[in-house]
């Protein structure tokens, strides 16, 4: 019997420019990110990333466009495509941009922001997609200044099994870092996933995957600076029922807020990304996820952030049973 299990992988890629601390994009981490990815036995059927830029000075200005208008994801595209070439296999992957905000000075385009999500054709079709129309759940503490402050967006594709057509949902997103102007941030000594704004973005993030899922399973991954046992993470898993992949296959304790960090930086390591499912979703193992600084890590060194590999199952549909008399349909 073919194996059915669906592998997913989230990962904040930093605007593959680790290699300048995120002042600048270079070619090398796209080389390195599109083949650790690629190196992952079985592939991922679905790929979500954080922090990807369109086109700004900070992403061309260390890596020039290869062709006119080239944004940063068809540039790393390409580099998958070489990748995949490079080993003489085809790249079956289709790559979906959610562009989230634009930081311009005059007419130059300092940097922008956006979440991707790559889909692998030949085990899954895109049935529908926000692409267009990205999810807004940024919270505006300060109104005045909600121009300048980073956009929040959730990315959000309906997929579907090619082997028996069962559809799935997969929502991206990166939610903000609380915010300093909360009476509450000065007062809390562990600060990630306590700002109000944070328990505000992951509401409507709640509320956006409740109106679009028709109870059909569910996959919510990304990076929500906020850490296990943290206020936001208790609400997405206590209160909506969410569940989390690292904690229903044993890999975290979700009361440790740092027993797993998942990003770092300099000398600080915080758990910070995160994949939730409902719906009839079962997993089934988070292999080649490996902590922040882990050596033995194909992923390390790439990004501040570690990515979250997951598979899943499907469970089973309930069966409807004929009712006596009643002819059945079909």
């Amino acid at each position: 019997m073919p194996d059915s299990s669906i592998r997913i992988v989230t990962y904040n890629v930093r605007y593959f420019g680790h290699m300048l601390r995120g002042l600048a994009s270079t070619v090398g981490p796209k080389r390195r990110v599109a083949f650790a990815l690629a190196g992952l036995d079985p592939l991922p059927d679905v790929v979500c990333l954080q922090e990807v830029e369109t086109s700004s000075l900070r992403s061309t200005i260390a890596d020039r466009p290869k062709l006119p208008g080239e944004t940063q994801l068809m540039a790393f595209m390409g580099r998958m495509e070489e990748t995949f070439a490079a080993q003489g296999r085809d790249m079956p992957y289709e790559a979906f941009y959610f562009r989230a905000h634009h930081y311009k000075l005059g007419e130059v385009s300092l940097y922008t922001t956006g979440l991707a999500v790559l889909v692998n054709k030949r085990t899954l079709q895109v049935d529908k997609h926000n692409v267009d129309s990205p999810m807004s759940i940024t919270h505006h503490h300060v109104q005045r200044l909600k121009d300048r402050k980073q956009s929040r967006i959730c990315a959000h594709m309906r997929l579907l099994r090619r082997d028996d057509g069962r559809p799935f949902h997969v929502f991206n997103t990166h939610l903000s870092l609380p915010t300093p102007f909360a009476r509450e941030f000065w007062s809390t000594k562990d600060k990630m996933g306590c700002g109000v704004n944070q328990l505000h973005e992951a509401r409507k993030l709640a509320e956006f995957v409740g109106s679009l899922r028709a109870d059909e399973p569910f996959i919510v991954c990304g990076d929500f600076n906020s850490p296990p046992s943290s206020p936001v993470f208790r609400y997405l898993t206590g209160e909506v029922s969410f569940t989390c992949a690292q904690a229903a296959v044993g890999q975290i304790d979700p009361s440790v807020s740092r027993g797993f960090p998942t990003a770092g930086f300099m000398h600080m390591r915080m758990h910070l990304d995160h994949m939730f499912s409902g719906g009839g979703v079962r997993w089934l193992d988070t292999e080649e996820t490996h902590p922040f600084g882990d050596l033995k890590s194909r992923f390390h060194g790439l990004s501040d952030h570690m990515p979250i590999v997951a598979r899943f199952a499907l469970e089973a549909l309930p069966v409807t049973l004929p009712v006596p008399g009643v002819p059945s349909v079909g």
